[in-house]
């Protein structure tokens, strides 16, 4: 399993994002968290195979349907110990 932390930038705030994500990812039973960030942002932690990564990248590049995304950052994250069992919508970040 590998962790990886998405950012997706566009307008995906207010368009139901982080409730797209959470079906997503408890549809490929994932391991993580979502949240608004100040900028207009969204973050995403998630524990994953490669398969289920690039599968879940796939989902956040097209979104909900009134999402318009236009940029998804993808970094490998080493820290593992603040996720949850399965996945969340986490409070917003400044």
């Amino acid at each position: 399993m590998v962790v990886k932390r998405y950012r997706v930038a566009g307008r995906v705030q207010g368009v139901g994002f982080r409730a797209f994500v959470l079906r997503q990812t408890r549809q490929l039973a994932l391991r993580g968290w979502v949240r608004n960030v100040s900028d207009g942002t969204v973050e995403a932690l998630v524990d994953a195979s490669e398969a289920h990564h690039a599968a879940f990248e796939n989902l956040i590049r097209e979104g909900p349907r009134h999402a318009e995304v236009r940029l998804v950052l993808v970094v490998d994250e080493p820290d593992q110990a603040a996720l949850p069992e399965g996945f969340t919508i986490a409070h917003e970040r400044d």
